[in-house]
């Protein structure tokens, strides 16, 4: 980390009045010697002396913060040092004085050094062999980790970061693969985040792993990732009360409504080797934040290593000319929702089922014809009942002001989980298969 260099602008205000330190460059420079940094302390209004301290601190010797004295509001009289300006828009008769105190109405314009030579590299992603093919039961997590190893040669540009855990999100896969490509942040999940865009911005395609529970310290990152127009993919592993054992501290349950939120995001959920081998590789060429949510316990190979899984698709995977009900699921919970339909067809009630692996952009015209055809729609999610899956299909069959077609039924986790096996607990939530097919054999015959 030599080469990096960090600038304080040391204006002494906060928002609401003066920061701790105020105007104490000495106690900054010597915080950042503490650990070892060099600390050049400047008058940030004088342009020589920044001049001199960029030309020192990008020799490359070592880390360097600049501490740089400012005036907030410096040039203009009644602002300058003034408490209760932040954020506040000026008139416009203070706006006239201010930038006539300025120098007065200006136009600069800078044109930036274009480089000499810019060739664009183009690669074929998910094309031919590259990614894994799968025919055993297998953990999506396992199968994130595999492809991004898979990809490495494939994609240069391709670099990986995980919060410690890539043992667990198995990016260990691709920093065997990779290693000068692979970034451990350690427990720093916000650090992650930033340091993503920034790769990003330099050109590279950014993955960034850790827990789907430890994602939401970073939210502020992504949501300003987003308002940057980043291009960032994160995974989020050990989803849901499905994790089992490792209790509630590390079930992500809120990650698909969080991610959701995000302005411009992609959010998927597969529920097998193939459809996340995949996807992953989808996840490479898509602009805007992309969120892939993984399961930590291994789940059979329900598709074919050459199904295609377009984002804003879904699967209907049962289905019949008698079905009465329609069960909307995605992840782990979709094999949950395939032994409901067995089981109520043993008792002469047939249901369709789709996943809906692409939760957001969610394939709404399927969700619509299977409402119109069966009438009712049971959604089934290992997620917080608020904002994830359901809401994604209630919005979607909703849309536009649309005249809602039929009944929907949520199915989610609603109460505060312990620890347990991955049975229990959903059995405990309501998301088991025995209970799914509960819910909606009560749904049928209240109609």
């Amino acid at each position: 980390v030599r080469n990096l260099v960090a600038i304080l602008d040391m204006n002494r205000l906060g928002q609401r009045g003066p920061t701790m330190l105020q105007w104490d460059g000495d106690r900054y420079a010597a915080r950042a010697r503490a650990f070892g940094w060099r600390a050049l302390e400047i008058d940030g209004h004088d342009v020589a002396q920044i001049d001199t301290a960029y030309r020192e601190a990008s020799d490359g010797s070592a880390p360097t913060l600049i501490v740089a004295r400012t005036v907030k509001g410096h040039g203009v009289s009644f602002l300058a040092d003034a408490e209760g300006w932040h954020g506040k828009a000026l008139s416009a008769e203070e706006a006239d004085k201010a930038i006539a105190e300025l120098g007065g109405p200006r136009s600069i314009a800078i044109t930036p050094p274009k480089p000499e030579h810019v060739e664009a590299f183009t690669y074929a992603i998910g094309s031919g062999d590259s990614t894994p093919r799968y025919t055993e039961p297998i953990a999506t997590r396992k199968a994130f980790g595999e492809t991004l190893a898979a990809l490495a040669p494939v994609n240069p540009n391709l670099v990986v970061l995980d919060g410690e855990v890539a043992n667990s999100t198995h990016t260990e896969d691709f920093q065997k693969a990779a290693p000068e490509r692979f970034f451990e942040m350690y427990i720093g999940e916000q650090n992650m985040i930033g340091t993503a865009v920034g790769l990003q911005a330099l050109g590279k395609t950014a993955f960034a792993s850790t827990f789907g529970a430890f994602l939401t310290r970073a939210y502020d990152f992504v949501r300003m990732a987003a308002i940057s127009r980043a291009n960032l993919r994160l995974c989020g592993s050990h989803a849901g009360v499905s994790i089992g054992e490792d209790g509630p501290s590390q079930m992500a349950l809120e990650d698909l409504a969080m991610m959701r939120a995000v302005h411009g995001s992609t959010v998927l959920y597969p529920a097998d080797g193939n459809a996340t081998a995949k996807l992953v590789a989808a996840m490479a060429d898509l602009p805007g934040i992309s969120y892939m949510r993984t399961t930590r316990e291994k789940t059979p190979a329900l598709y074919g290593p050459d199904e295609d899984f377009p984002i804003g698709g879904s699967k209907v995977v049962r289905s019949s000319a008698e079905d009465r009900a329609t069960i909307v699921s995605a992840g782990v919970t979709l094999f949950e929702a395939l032994k409901a339909a067995d089981a109520l067809a043993g008792g002469n009630t047939n249901v369709r089922v789709v996943d809906a692996y692409s939760i957001k952009p969610i394939d709404a015209e399927t969700i619509r014809a299977a409402a119109a055809d069966t009438g009712l729609l049971v959604t089934v999610e290992d997620h917080w009942i608020e904002g994830g899956l359901g809401d994604a299909v209630l919005e979607a069959i909703s849309a536009g002001g649309r005249e809602l077609r039929g009944r929907v039924l949520k199915l989610g986790v609603t109460g505060m989980a312990g620890s347990g096996t991955p049975e229990e607990l959903r059995d405990w939530a309501g998301i088991s298969a025995a209970k799914i097919a509960r819910a909606i054999r009560a749904a049928l015959s209240a109609t």
